[in-house]
């Protein structure tokens, strides 16, 4: 592929994120892309080496148009999409035809650009040849030593909007192009000469265009070449148009980029703009270099023309300042756009400092971009410590595409963020980093924590900073207070030490305020855009899930859970509780002969059992497993729950559950008495309730059903992390969710600030793959967006060259050192190595060697089989290069190339492959696991996963830009 097409991709997308615009938003959109080029050296070069450099890329990686049309496969965009090459006017021709789109409705975003490389010596020669190459290696832009230009490399890009959608989407707007016109020199003394008089016409309609008068333009950014003969042109011609329209002794400031990079040819016209939209935008004029004295040939006096050999302030009109930008073609093709300061810009906004803890998401497609990610921030925070924290981590969740390699750094001030990003960038564990992989991890499920789990003080934060809880925590006690003999809320936000705060440890307000607070912590977390797809609740912890999946009204949620704990409460005192290491089956073993007086209360682990009942009965269990060697704990609580102690209050209990209305859930939650989704009848039933409470609560259960439910991630909601320290013992963490082990998150954590603590659950929930509403987290402290460091790319040499494709020395007959396929490739290949094989056979196919292999061993081989073929395919050398659980088609595939990786594996197998098989198996991993399983004979039940078919005259604002010149 032309590196012209490579530059391009990434200057659009860093162009995209100085537009603070998420590319993936665009797909599907009305996006043009717009992009002059002129050169070809790749095409050049490709053709010395010859047919071994062809390959299925070749007809795509050359062509000129494609260079556009890349961009818009790559983002998914519907809006025009073409290359003008009109020789060194390309770059601003496209603009040009970018404005035309937009002003049409033809688009509705433009994305315009230009790009130059220089790779042979041909083209400069041939440029020298044609006489226009200064000897000195430098621009003299009209200056008496002018004697051609120097030739530049490099590229940019511009992201367009109308004016009144830039306002709406409150960009920041470089500047607005007023109007641009084109137009030929026609017959002029011979081809490449300039015209005068065409150069004057178009600056003329460019400004009717524009509807401004040549007077009211300040500077004028020239196309420049610094040539004899073109110079002296471009100054008449500016001259009569501006130049005749300004006072006397207030001359038309010009310069040319073409001093500090050179001639980029086909980008030409898009250096100019950048530095005139830069100058317009910070109200600065650069000098342009290399000039002492004018040109013979140039009056600048006469002209009224002025160069300028220092940076300069902008001339203080008391106008918004104006601009014209030149940019003219070898074979006649003269561009010219008119640019303004956007009135809205003029003043920048009041430095925020922000206080409290925030997350700083970011991410990269590989784990070394994201390493770069941090760094590059890092590095941008300590040159810009005038950014308020806040519009950083806004801007970082809200600006910026989240790829799979995911990690956040959860900190309340810059130090904090600073060490983070140190630690992130090193690949060293701190604190308050967060690190995940976000690919398809599944469902999500919400835990709500039961008895035992409260603390004094817990909402308390969350109450006085967050109304996004504070509010629903209040309506929430206010339907219990009017239940309760003592209000909850005068107990929950007690002072700790204080005589109420002392009450929370009684039954009755344990409950309550237990309820109090998941209920709360779920809207919150809910008016983020964490939502759950299950829920599991542990002993009180269920009322909560029912509550949210609407089995109850709030007042009659409070009903019940008034209700619970204060005939709870009023039992007699005493009894015990005693946590044992032991599977459940050996448990109830041990309880024979003492039922009604002791029994099993939960189950919370495959080796973690509960009992409950009357102390001496618990007592004796407790001897019989210690003296087992076996751990146990006793447990502090007022009364034994889910125990035969419980059954004097089900009674009145159940009468208060039969005056409520229950409805069938609209979210599935588990029930603790079975472990499974709960029915409906389940849910609707007094009886339930009642049994809910005598019953051992079946959490392990429950977590395994999570699991079998494709479960990838919890957020556990209440005081601490009970829950999610017992879950983790209950599931293979090898086989969870829908890709690697569960994710099991606490919201709150004892001793840890609340915010903080929450803010890191939910990041580490993001770097998880769960989606969350960055707009609405940040919302409440009014954020701004402000510049980020764009995306590290992780870049590697791709220069033209042959190789062989190798197989696996174990997988490699005596044919294949003969028949080989020969592929274009990023560098040198390394050399195999021979070794002697231990498995080889004259007559042994490789698939025939696969099946002799134990199966570990075939899997490896089967990977790296599928991996040299996929590197083979793409023309990768290393297949390290190569991401395993990515889709092929991310990795660059196509519906052709996945027709070639088929073929070359059949072939090498000397087995059919189905003609679906990579999409069916659409990762690598997948793949090479169905290779492998194939060869072996294994029974394959496909893939686990089901997946889907794939105003006329309005100012145009500039919102995004990038470049890249030589110097970096």
């Amino acid at each position: 592929m032309d590196p012209q097409q490579r530059l391009m991709l990434e200057l659009t997308w860093e162009a995209l994120e100085d537009a603070g615009i998420v590319p993936a938003t665009l797909s599907g959109s009305r996006t043009g892309v717009f992009v002059g080029s002129m050169a070809d050296d790749y095409a050049k070069l490709l053709s010395r080496i010859g047919p071994s450099a062809i390959t299925q890329h070749t007809v795509t990686g050359l062509n000129r148009g494609a260079t556009a049309n890349r961009i818009s496969y790559a983002l998914g965009l519907h809006g025009p999409s073409l290359a003008t090459d009109s020789a060194q006017s390309s770059s601003l021709v496209a603009v040009h035809l970018a404005c035309q789109s937009l002003l049409r409705g033809e688009s509705t975003v433009a994305l315009a650009g230009g790009v130059n490389l220089n790779l042979i010596a041909e083209s400069a020669a041939a440029a020298s040849a044609f006489g226009a190459l200064s000897p000195d290696g430098a621009c003299y832009t009209f200056d008496a030593r002018a004697n051609g230009y120097a030739r530049g490399e490099g590229a940019g890009v511009v992201v367009l909007k109308p004016l009144s959608a830039a306002n709406d989407d409150g960009d920041t707007v470089y500047c607005v192009i007023r109007g641009s016109a084109v137009n030929n020199n026609g017959a002029s003394a011979n081809l490449t000469a300039p015209s005068q008089a065409a150069q004057q016409a178009v600056v003329e309609l460019a400004c009717r265009e524009a509807r401004v008068e040549p007077s009211d333009v300040e500077y004028v950014e020239l196309h420049g070449t610094g040539t004899r003969l073109g110079d002296p042109i471009e100054a008449a011609a500016l001259g009569a148009v501006f130049g005749a329209a300004r006072p006397a002794g207030s001359p038309l400031i010009v310069g040319s980029a073409k001093t500090n990079v050179g001639h980029l040819e086909g980008a030409a016209g898009m250096v100019g703009l950048l530095k005139a939209a830069l100058s317009v935008h910070h109200g600065v004029i650069p000098a342009s270099l290399n000039f002492e004295r004018p040109s013979p040939l140039i009056p600048l006096a006469d002209l009224n023309l002025a160069v300028p050999q220092e940076t300069q302030d902008w001339p203080n009109s008391g106008n918004p300042r104006l601009a014209g930008v030149s940019s003219f073609g070898m074979g006649g093709t003269n561009c010219h756009l008119l640019i303004a300061q956007h009135p809205m810009n003029t003043s920048p906004p009041a430095h925020r400092s922000g206080a409290g803890p925030a997350p700083y998401v970011l991410s990269g497609r590989t784990s070394a971009a994201l390493r770069g990610q941090a760094a590059r921030l890092r590095a941008h925070l300590a040159a810009h410590p005038d950014q308020a924290l806040p519009d950083v981590a806004y801007s970082l969740a809200t600006t910026r595409s989240p790829f799979e390699h995911r990690a956040a750094v959860v900190a309340a001030d810059r130090d904090g963020l600073s060490r983070g990003l140190e630690a992130l960038a090193q690949e060293i564990p701190a604190p308050s980093v967060v690190r995940g992989l976000a690919r398809e991890r599944g469902r999500v499920a919400f835990l709500f924590s039961g008895q035992g789990s409260q603390r004094v003080g817990m909402g308390r934060e969350l109450y006085e900073k967050l109304p996004a809880f504070r509010d629903p925590l209040l309506s929430v006690l206010a339907e219990l207070d009017r239940r309760m003999e003592r209000p909850v809320s005068a107990v929950l936000l007690a002072a700790e030490g204080s005589p109420e705060a002392a009450l929370l440890d009684e039954t009755v307000y344990t409950q309550a305020a237990l309820f109090a607070v998941e209920i709360a912590l779920y809207r919150l977390v809910e008016q983020w855009g964490v939502v759950p797809d299950l829920l599991l609740g542990h002993s009180i912890g269920e009322i909560a899930a029912a509550h949210v999946a609407g089995v109850l009204s709030l007042p009659d949620a409070c009903a019940l859970v008034a209700a619970r704990g204060r005939l709870m409460q009023e039992l007699p005192p005493g009894g015990a509780m005693l946590a044992i290491e032991a599977v459940e089956s050996e448990v109830a073993d041990s309880l024979v002969g003492m039922e009604g007086r002791v029994a099993v209360a939960a189950v919370n682990g495959p080796r973690s059992v509960v009992v409950s009942g009357d102390e001496d009965a618990v007592d004796e269990v407790n001897l019989t497993w210690a003296g087992q060697g076996r751990k146990t704990k006793r447990l502090q609580v007022s009364h034994a729950f889910h125990s035969p102690r419980m059954d004097g209050m089900l009674q009145e209990f159940m009468a208060v559950a039969e005056t409520l209305t229950f409805r069938a859930p609209s979210l599935p939650f588990v029930s603790d008495v079975t472990g499974k989704l709960i029915t409906d009848g389940q849910a609707c039933s007094a009886a339930y309730w009642a049994e809910h409470v005598r019953h051992p609560v079946r959490f392990a259960d429950g977590m395994r059903c999570l699991e079998e439910q494709r479960v990838g991630a919890c957020l556990e909601l209440g005081p601490d992390g009970v829950l999610v320290s017992m879950g983790q013992d209950c599931f293979d963490p090898g086989v969870s969710g829908a890709s690697g082990a569960m994710v099991l998150v606490p919201a709150l954590r004892t001793g840890q600030p609340e915010e903080q603590s929450l803010l890191t659950a939910v990041a580490a929930l993001h770097v998880a793959g769960v989606p969350v509403d960055w707009e609405a987290v940040f919302a409440p402290g009014e954020p701004r967006r402000v510049p980020l460091p764009t995306y590290a790319f992780q870049r590697a040499p791709y220069w033209p060259a042959g190789r062989p494709l190798d197989l696996p020395d174990t997988l490699r007959t005596d044919a294949d050192s003969t028949a080989t396929v020969t592929i274009a490739t990023a560098t040198t290949g390394t050399a195999t190595g021979e070794s002697e094989d231990p498995l080889s056979g004259e007559e042994e196919s490789p698939a025939e060697r696969l099946a002799r292999l134990p199966k570990d061993e075939a899997a490896g081989l089967s990977r790296e089989l599928v991996l040299r073929h996929a590197a083979a395919v793409l023309g990768h050398v290393d297949i390290g290069d190569l991401d395993t659980g990515r889709p092929f088609k991310d990795l660059g595939f196509d519906s052709l190339m996945s027709v070639e990786l088929r073929t070359a594996l059949s072939r090498t197998l000397d087995k059919p492959l189905p003609a679906t098989v990579l999409f069916d198996y659409p990762t690598p991993r997948e793949l090479a696991e169905y290779v492998c399983n194939r060869i072996l004979g294994l029974e394959d039940s496909g893939p686990d996963i089901v997946r889907p078919l794939a105003g006329a005259e309005e100012p145009i604002a500039i919102v995004g830009m990038a470049c890249r010149f030589p110097g970096g």
